[in-house]
């Protein structure tokens, strides 16, 4: 479906998919003051509730973590789904009728059957290929599984199945539960030809999930000589709602342990996500059919909170041979997608995590894993075997290969070791690399249809160096701007016409400014005074990553000393700011006072005492102003 979704209809999904009922299939909520739910937060890991959620303006905030946002924002942090993955789904649970803007007003309608028939299509089958794989015609199956130590277990763990080698049984056994053969065919279960016939007959086959559970998609495994398609491997194709470029084998069983461990690590099929986790590695997830790429990246990046260099690791394990050098140093074309540390292991002989399982029991996986090496260091390694260090050419060669990825260090106060490493490591002066990183990191970086094959002196974008760090939002120097705030966003109608004279100047945390810049942009309070989808709308205003988050919490945090603000309540705030404002004046306009010469500069001086004595009466007017109201003496 080309084109954007209407933002009417957007609304429509926020306003019907109510937050608490949402939030309440994931979190016990309990009641928690006029309004307001508590209950323990799904984004990490806490014994006290602090995870926030307010229905009247379909807000949540955990002031553990600092998640917060609509209903929207909550499916998609939980699921792992992108913005119109989560509409989309939404909107179909709670009986909204989308449209695009590039099209006429008629509705938009899945082509096919609907995403829930595709759904319950593919329970239907998984339960069925692991009812199969207790009868008799499975003993091969079986056999398969218990060379490669896993028991019957195991194989209900991860749902694993037969499917018959009868190439009607599914579609048979979906035809008795009521299901179209045109269902069958898009949910990818059925093929045509010139009958109806399973895709996978003859196979033992994995379920796919997505992260909350739900199967999607297949793989199976050729287990029979006779099999007429040779492929070791058949794969769901893509269907409306399967995405190999975006589907993780595991990721359903993995998204709690990564959450927790902010760890994830990437193995290369099925037989090695289930080792893993039966060894221990409980992060373990494997791309389905096709390499490891960037959308795989972003979906890790969703579960793994991924947004700084210290958030956590992404460890991928390759086979020790010639093929999973190569797997590893491809790996770099997507390193930079993570904020996260990035790791390779190479287990030893060759071995995937299934073998080394079998062969060496578990300890040996979980220790495989501890040993991981940084990515840069493997590749490094891998750079420099390419080249005849004991000639000088071949030293010049290598220096410049490797300057590219020294000077890629995500972490820069790591890069001067990194190139007395490389000196070390190549033979050369320090001086040398530093001048040849130089050079790599002054190049342009490529643009992704020219990494196709990269050369690792190619040069990443330049990290943007980090901001300063900003002080607390709840420290108490900013309580009467944050009160302002909460009264702006969450009682539009209780502030009214009383913040006319408000401007960015009066709030000095960045946040805090940002914040007001995109309450002016929404409007003004006085716009928001009748729509209830006011603190959405200033939300979507702000582009700022800190400043949304600032605005969720905001909406969220009980008002100091009332439940119900008044016109005459708000006042007292917008007193209390503007005097601040006006101390801050005064205390710039002393420091000047000081620093000039009243003999020498006497017009000024007299100009800016003059001044003072202005800024001096308005600061005891608004004083006077907020004297006997509640709430702005706190």
């Amino acid at each position: 479906m080309a084109g954007r979704i209407r933002d009417d209809d957007i609304a429509e999904v926020r306003e019907k998919a109510r937050i608490d009922d949402v939030v309440s299939q994931y979190v016990t909520l309990k009641r928690a003051g006029a309004g307001s739910l508590k209950g323990l937060c799904p984004f990490h890991d806490e014994k006290t509730p602090s995870f926030n959620v307010n229905p009247s303006r379909q807000f949540f905030h955990c002031f553990g973590c600092g998640e917060g946002g609509d209903v929207i924002a909550f499916v998609m942090k939980v699921d792992g789904l992108t913005f119109t993955e989560t509409v989309e789904r939404l909107a179909e649970k709670y009986g909204v009728q989308l449209r695009r803007e590039d099209g006429d007003d008629e509705p938009v309608r899945p082509r096919g059957p609907a995403r829930s028939r595709l759904l319950e299509a593919h329970k239907v089958a998984q339960e069925f290929y692991a009812e199969q794989l207790g009868t008799a015609d499975a003993v091969v199956a079986r056999q398969f599984l218990d060379q490669r130590g896993f028991d019957q277990a195991a194989a209900q763990m991860f749902g694993v199945g037969f499917a018959p080698r009868d190439g009607e049984a599914l579609t048979r056994h979906l035809r008795g539960r009521r299901f179209t053969d045109e269902e069958s065919v898009a949910a990818g279960l059925v093929a045509l030809g010139r009958s109806h016939y399973d895709r996978f007959r003859g196979r033992l086959v994995w379920p796919i999930r997505e992260a909350n559970g739900d199967t999607i998609g297949f793989g199976a495994r050729r287990i029979f000589d006779d099999d007429r398609i040779e492929a070791k491997y058949l794969n769901t194709s893509e269907t409306a709602i399967y995405k190999k470029s975006q589907v993780l084998y595991g990721i359903d069983m993995a998204r709690t342990a990564m959450k927790d461990a902010q760890q994830a690590v990437v193995v290369e099929g099925y037989t090695d996500v289930m080792a893993c986790h039966l060894a221990g590695v409980r992060t373990a997830v494997a791309s389905c059919g096709t390499a490891f790429g960037a959308d795989h990246a972003r979906v890790l990046r969703r579960f793994l909170g991924d947004h700084d260099t210290t958030s956590g690791e992404v460890i991928f394990t390759f086979d020790g041979d010639s093929a999973g050098q190569k797997a590893a140093m491809k790996v770099l074309e997507t390193d930079q997608v993570f904020a996260s540390q990035t790791y390779v292991a190479v287990a030893p002989e060759g071995m995937d995590p299934c073998d080394l399982r079998l062969k060496e029991g578990d300890e040996a996986v979980r220790e495989l894993v501890a040993k991981r090496q940084p990515l840069y260091r493997f590749a490094l390694d891998n750079i420099l075997a390419r080249h005849d260090l004991d000639r000088a050419d071949g030293r010049i060669d290598a220096l410049r290969d490797a300057a590219g990825l020294v000077a890629g260090i995500r972490d820069k106060t790591k890069m001067d070791s990194f190139s007395r490493e490389l000196a070390h490591m190549v033979g050369v002066d320090v001086d040398e690399v530093r001048t040849e990183v130089r050079r790599a990191a002054s190049r342009p970086a490529k643009q992704p249809d020219e990494r196709r094959t990269p050369r690792a002196s190619e040069a990443p974008e330049p990290v943007e160096p980090p901001r300063p760090a900003l002080p607390s939002l709840s420290d108490p120097r900013f309580l009467i701007e944050r009160e302002m705030l909460k009264l702006v966003i969450q009682h539009p109608a209780g502030v009214g016409r009383t913040t006319a004279h408000v401007t960015t100047g009066d709030f000095t945390h960045p946040t805090f400014q940002g914040v007001w810049e995109a309450v002016t942009a929404a409007g003004g309070p006085t716009s928001g005074a009748e729509d209830p989808g006011w603190a959405n709308k200033v939300r979507g205003s702000a582009s700022d990553p800190a400043v949304v988050a600032a605005i969720t919490e905001l909406g969220v945090e009980p008002v100091r000393g009332t439940s119900d603000p008044t016109p005459t309540f708000a006042v007292a705030y917008v007193y209390r700011l503007q005097e601040l404002t006006t101390s801050r004046r005064i205390a710039d306009v002393k420091a000047r006072l000081q620093r000039t010469n009243p003999v020498e500069n006497a017009l000024e001086y007299n100009r800016m005492f003059g001044e003072l004595v202005m800024l001096e009466q308005h600061r005891r007017k608004l004083r006077e102003g907020a004297v006997g109201q509640p709430g702005a003496s706190a």
